[in-house]
Parts: C-alpha cells; structure tokens; sequence
C-alpha cells in the first residue's frame, strides 16, 4: 500500500503577490519531507527545490506527494462534490445560510467571484499542478538507475497535471497554463495570466500522449494500486478528445471524435472481464472487493481505519437515523438527492436501491446518497471508512463510447454499448425501453438516452455536471435547465441559471491584480 504525506508550507510574501502566484511559487520554493519519520526532523518542510532532489528516491517521494494532493476535498478527492455535483441537478443544499451562504450559491446559481469556497478550490487545484511540476523538473536532475524509471515517474506527473487542467478548463474556459518550476516571485508573476482554452486542452493532450506512450504497465500490480496506468492514460485522454469534440471549434469535430473513439477502444480491449453485467453494480462499490475491482481504471486509495486516510464519504453523506453506510451516526441530513434525480430512475434499476434511500428521520423526510458503504468493525463508530475515490471506471469508458459512436453515425455501435450498461442495471434493452411511452417521451433520442444513463449510472461521482457541459451548448444549457420543475430543486432557484453558468467565475482575488491577464468570465 502506497503512503502519502502532505506537504505544508508557511512563508509570507507581499500583498502584490497574487493568490495564484503564491501557490505556484511556494511549491517550487519549498518541499515538505514525504518519509515515514518527517515529523523527528528539524523543519523538514523548508528545503528548497533546487537542494531536495538528489537521487530517484527523492523523486519518489515528491511524486507520492503529488498523489497526496489528490486527496483534498478542496480539489477532487471523494468530498470535492460541491464544486461539480452540486453544480448539477444531482444534489445540492437547502441551506442557505451555513458558512454565510457561500456552499449555497454553487447549486442556486448565483455564485460569485468573492465566494471563498471558489477561491480554496481554485488554489488547491494549482497546488496539485505545481507539485507535479516540481516533480517533472527534479527529475531532469537526478541521476536514475534505468531511464524506464524516470519516464514511468515523469508520466504519472504529466497524468496528474493533465487531469488537474482537464478539471481547471472545464469549469473557467481559459486559464493560466504553467508547465514549468518557477523559483522567483518574478517568474511566477509572469506566468499569472489566463491563457486560451484551445492551448490548455493542446497541452493536456500532448501530456496524456507521453502517458500512453510511456513504460507504464496497461494495468497496475496489486501493490501499486492507486498509482497511474497506461489504460487510466487512454481513458483520459479519450474523454479529453470527446469534450474537445463537443466543446471546441467544430472543425475539428469529426477529427477530435475518431481520436476518441480509439483511445477509448484501447483502454476498452485491456478490460479484464467480458460484458459489463460479469461485475454486480454493487461490487464496484464494495470495500470487501476494492482491492480486486476489475471496474476501477483510476482511483484515489483510502485505507480503512486509519484517522489520517481513511475514507469519511460513507459516514458524511449517511442520514440521522440511519445506518446503512457507516456505523458513525449522522445529526444531519446527509447527502442530499434532489427530487429530480429521484425521479429520473426507471422502475427496476437496480441502482437506485443501492444509490439512494429515503430517511424518515424529522429533520430530514428526504432521500439521501447511500452509494458509498461501509459499516465494518474496521471503520467503526468513528466512521474511518476504507471506500476509494473511484475517478475513471469501465462504465463511464463504455457509456463514452457509446456517445462518440453515435456521433459518428454507428447507431447500433452505440445501442449495443448503452445495453451493456442497462443490461447490468437490470432494465430493458434500449430498442424495448425506446418503444416505451414514459421512456420516450423523456429520452426522445438516443443521445439524450446516454445521458439520462450517464446521469444514473454516474450519480454522485462528480461527472454529472461535467456530462451536462458536454452534451449541451451554453444556450441548450439554459434551455434543459429552464423545463425543469422548480419543485424539484428546493431552495435553488432555477430561474438563476442562465449561458454565464457555463463557466465558474475567476476568483476576487486573481482578478483584482492582474485585471488584464485575469480577465473576467462574461456575466460575473
């Protein structure tokens, strides 16, 4: 089992200094010890990148700390789903009051550039970014053993920074693109200006190319579970060409979609099981099976009982009154489902009995999230829970794949994708289900029936709002969005959503000293 520790820093810098150029800076200036026994060493957590890396051990251990930053909730880790799910119409808050009413504005639409959380998430993203950066230019100065060791370890940093950007262009269109150390205030300044969206996605893909064409292994050993593999590097980058597919210059479409479809295809042929209904929905989620999961393509580890890795997802997101995820108990209402989720699984899928339950408790008479589980002696009544963070799996690759074929005019292609996919959920195959009046007049087409799919097969694993970008412009956006029952969203007004929710706002602080290369989103 890997072992990650965080990396901390504290040094003051003047005002003039903005947010992010304190978090690009800060990284490449100091390094926190990654040992088992950094807490007996004399300020282990200031020692200057030029001096840290000395032999491939030490890139190593800078490479586990840019895994360890995965694990923040402030970034993507397992309860990052205020910055994406709650952007969707899968859950969300009622509350709108709790920490002055800034959690709410995500789902309510009326987030603003001031909004701390934003900004939190905005640092922790660039924070992940700059260790992997770190990593790949210490590297170049460490003599290895075998070159195959630094391009593995350079390949699973350019994974992470990919996916970090990937993450970071979807959600602000053009932002600032640093590929490299930066050592002064300087050069970290310079660097602090919003680049084209265009060039983002240009660097994404050449970082995810040098992946797939690295030694990594397809799959990752037992032991190295959690680590990045080849096939993770396909998956990714054939949702990368998807999104750049449906969201870029349309010229490109046709182009963008074939690479798609054949990196997809490739992390789809090194499965190592036949259809998808071989593996029960509810193994895929089962911490008595995690280490075995043939679904997971690349996931964040979390080690049962353990206080400081341990997974708190099932215990946070379980109700009052229940005890269905975890043996901790919940005062709350745990993770809301709104009303129209709920109403969009079909009768006899079997997802919705493992997704989602309704809690009677007084204070909460709702459904909450019950996807994630663990009520073992081992996780307790602390709720120390061992449920990995799942953020590329096999049905997400399928249903994908589905898409991109329908795009390119194979129909059947993509029917018979999708049927994997309704086939283990235990529902008709789509040529029945498509004749159904209900159905149809829901999913009138076969691309809407892919989404609903992704919507249900998804829930709760941040890709909902990601889905929602994909398949509609900014306008069909508000469209969707304004034909749906405010009944079913609570406290969040729908008539708050309009095209500037497409994208999030730059945060205050980025903006305010660099207004030019900062330049604001339109609407904020």
């Amino acid at each position: 089992m890997l072992r990650f520790f965080p990396t901390k820093f504290r040094r003051t810098w003047p005002r003039t200094v903005s947010g992010l150029t304190l978090v690009l800076l800060c990284g490449s200036l100091v390094l926190g010890a990654c040992r088992e026994d950094f807490l007996d060493q004399d300020n282990p957590n200031a020692i200057p990148a030029t001096d840290y890396y000395k032999s491939e051990n030490d890139v190593l251990l800078a490479l586990n700390g840019v895994y360890q930053g995965l694990r923040s909730n402030s970034g993507i880790a397992e309860s990052s789903g205020l910055y994406s799910e709650e952007r969707s119409d899968n859950t969300g808050t009622n509350d709108n009051q709790s920490n002055a009413g800034e959690p709410f504005q995500f789902n309510a639409f009326s987030l603003l550039p001031s909004n701390s959380y934003l900004q939190t998430h905005w640092t922790a993203l660039y924070q992940i970014i700059t260790r992997a950066n770190n990593v790949l230019a210490g590297s170049e100065t460490v003599t290895f053993a075998k070159p195959e060791t630094k391009a593995q370890y350079q390949a699973e940093a350019k994974f992470i920074r990919a996916l970090i950007y990937f993450e970071l262009v979807r959600k602000w269109g053009d932002v600032p693109l640093v590929t490299t150390q930066l050592t002064t205030p300087e050069q970290a300044n310079t660097n602090t200006f919003r680049e084209k969206k265009e060039t983002v996605y240009a660097q994404i893909v050449a970082d995810l190319t040098d992946v797939v064409n690295s030694p990594l292994p397809d799959v990752q050993a037992a032991a190295n579970t959690g680590r990045v593999s080849k096939v993770a590097g396909q998956a990714l980058l054939g949702k990368v060409y998807l999104t750049m597919a449906t969201t870029l210059d349309p010229a490109n479409r046709t182009i963008n979609l074939n690479q798609a479809k054949t990196y997809l295809t490739n992390a789809y042929n090194k499965r190592t099981f036949g259809q998808l209904k071989e593996i029960p929905y509810a193994d895929v989620f089962d911490v008595a099976k995690k280490s075995a999961n043939p679904e997971a393509i690349f996931r964040i580890v979390y080690r049962q009982g353990d206080i400081n890795y341990s997974s708190r997802i099932a215990a946070n997101t379980q109700a009052q009154g229940e005890t269905v995820n975890s043996l901790r108990p919940n005062t709350g209402v745990g993770g809301n489902v709104t009303p129209d989720l709920v109403k969009d699984y079909e009768t006899g899928d079997v997802r919705k009995e493992f997704s989602i339950k309704y809690a009677n408790a007084a204070v909460v008479r709702d459904y909450f999230i019950t996807k994630f589980r663990d009520t073992s002696a081992a996780a307790g009544t602390n709720g120390y829970g061992g449920n990995d963070w799942l953020l590329l799996r096999y049905a997400d690759v399928i249903l994908m794949l589905a898409e991109v074929n329908l795009y390119l005019g194979d129909v059947a292609a993509a029917t018979g994708l999708l049927n994997q996919v309704r086939e283990r959920a235990g529902l008709p195959l789509y040529a029945v289900a498509s004749v159904n009046p209900v159905y149809s007049a829901k999913y009138p087409t076969l691309k809407l029936a892919i989404l609903h799919e992704r919507r249900v097969e998804l829930a709760f694993e941040n890709q909902r709002w990601f889905d929602l970008l994909r398949f509609f412009t900014p306008e069909e956006l508000v469209a969707y969005f304004r034909t749906k029952s405010q009944a079913d969203f609570g406290a969040a007004q729908l008539s708050n959503f309009g095209a500037k929710d497409y994208y999030y706002p730059i945060p205050f602080n980025e903006v305010r000293l660099n207004p030019a290369g900062m330049y604001q989103n339109p609407g904020y």
